[in-house]
């Protein structure tokens, strides 16, 4: 497994604490809204900031594709 692979599996399982939910659950929301190739294509720029930051921004993805459907 490559170091992106492994960096996003820490942000997807540590988004779902954060969310006080699962990772699979997670996985699903962001599969759902198309945003997990998004996601992961932002690792290198969440890996080099607070993972507070990370979350804020994915929460703000999550807001604008709900406020979308």
């Amino acid at each position: 497994m490559n170091k992106e692979m492994e960096f996003f599996i820490l942000l997807l399982e540590s988004y779902a604490a954060y969310k006080h939910t699962t990772a699979d659950e997670v996985l699903k929301l962001w599969d759902t809204l198309e945003l997990t190739d998004f996601i992961f294509e932002m690792i290198e720029r969440y890996h080099i900031e607070r993972i507070e930051n990370a979350f804020e921004d994915i929460d703000r993805l999550i807001a604008e594709k709900q406020n979308k459907l």
